[in-house]
């Protein structure tokens, strides 16, 4: 019985990959004055961004992190729109009785004003940022936290992501995962870590939600 769906939030819910592709560009090309091919790029997907930089630099980390806030934040909230069918999706959820959750590695603030611009932050029964939690994905503590908020058990939520982050996360609290295949990473990537159940477009999760709790 599925009581909950825990999403991540950019690439799975709203369409910032665009944004957050040229902002790590604009880091590796204008600070370290190095190229890094959009596919590398996307392995960061889903990763807190202390993390994300350091198979590049030791000493620099806090000043990429800067460098990537600032570039990011500057054209964001012309660059977060939901992905089309997200609304659509998030009603006949809400329809249904299922609580929703956020399981992001954005920070609170962004992710909030992000929500917000592309009209879905009303939806939001939890939102679990990197503030929250000492552990980040893929350990699966963020997930385990908003399960405890939402008052389900880990059995009762799905996971839906576009990393392998995601999915690694929520199968490491115990839940059960959606992979998207709208994603930017190589699908390969998220089809290595076995999500339970994969959708092409967002209102595909509605059936699988009514299937689980018929079965």
């Amino acid at each position: 019985m599925i009581k909950a769906v825990l999403f991540d939030l950019d690439g799975t819910l709203l369409d910032t990959n665009e944004l957050i592709i040229n902002s790590f560009k604009h880091v590796f090309e204008n600070i370290l004055r190095i190229h890094v091919s959009e596919v590398e790029i996307t392995k960061y997907f889903g990763m807190p961004l202390n993390s994300s930089f350091k198979d590049y630099t030791d000493s620099r980390i806090d000043e990429l992190v800067v460098a990537y806030r600032e570039y990011n934040e500057e054209r964001h909230d012309t660059m977060c729109d939901a992905f089309n069918g997200v609304k659509e999706l998030l009603d006949k959820l809400k329809d249904m009785g299922i609580k929703i959750g956020i399981v992001t590695s954005k920070r609170k603030l962004l992710a909030e004003r992000g929500m917000r611009i592309a009209g879905i932050l009303e939806y939001m029964d939890v939102i679990i940022t990197p503030e929250c939690t000492e552990n980040h994905k893929p350990h699966g503590e963020p997930a385990l936290k908003a399960c405890s908020e939402l008052n389900v058990l880990p059995s009762e939520a799905i996971m839906v992501g576009d990393s392998h982050f995601d999915i690694m996360c929520g199968k490491n609290a115990g839940c059960q995962t959606c992979a998207v295949e709208y994603t930017v990473l190589p699908i390969e990537t998220l089809v290595s870590q076995k999500p339970d159940y994969f959708i092409k477009t967002p209102e595909q999760l509605v059936e699988i939600v009514k299937n689980i709790n018929v079965a």
